[in-house]
């Protein structure tokens, strides 16, 4: 099937007051995962890849190793990392953490705060490119990752239940280059936990 751009599920403007910008927004959804949609779209064209689900192009076109993917790989990956990134956020971030999330995570990781630091200092670490994820892995344990470019939790059988962009459009208009600042806003106040505690 078509790769077709979503909208987001807020306004351009919903997430100034939590730290992210209408400018950031406009520039990082309506040019920057555009580009992913439209270009996806020329690349699977005439290819055994045209018609199939999203989630099958991504893990069947990853390269485990590879320094460069190919180009549907890329533009598949990042339509998918970026269609669920706009549902991890919201308003609905000023709301309280779901207790069967608090529970899952202070299982996993010790505390709440032991997840989030780890999660943040992934996406910190994170050299050039990529994303941060919580991700359940096969095993039933909830693990944080790191990924570089557009590589992402489908490559690994993992379940992505939060992921982070930290590529530098993400993030640059409004905090310049304080990845980390910009780590701790998207924790503290845009994540919609209950979006996220409903991926469990």
């Amino acid at each position: 099937m078509a790769f077709t751009l979503p909208d987001l599920p807020y306004a351009h403007d919903a997430l100034a007051p939590l730290g992210m910008s209408r400018e950031t927004l406009e520039f990082h959804h309506d040019i920057h995962h555009k580009a992913y949609v439209d270009n996806g779209n020329k690349l699977v064209a005439g290819t055994p890849w045209e018609g199939k689900a999203l989630e099958a192009i991504v893990a069947g076109t990853y390269q485990a190793g590879a320094v460069a993917q190919s180009g549907i790989f890329n533009n598949a990956s990042q339509h998918w990392n970026h269609t669920m990134f706009w549902g991890w956020m919201g308003a609905a971030a000023t709301k309280g953490m779901p207790g069967a999330l608090e529970r899952a995570l202070t299982a996993s990781f010790g505390t709440v705060q032991k997840f989030r630091d780890e999660f943040a200092a992934a996406g910190a670490a994170q050299f050039g490119s990529g994303w941060c994820w919580l991700v359940r892995d096969r095993d039933g344990s909830l693990k944080v990752t790191r990924t570089e470019n557009g590589v992402n939790p489908l490559c690994f059988g993992q379940k992505a239940l939060l992921g982070c962009d930290v590529w530098e459009h993400s993030y640059y208009i409004d905090f310049r280059n304080r990845r980390p600042a910009y780590l701790a806003n998207f924790l503290d106040r845009l994540v919609n936990w209950e979006a996220v505690a409903a991926g469990l």
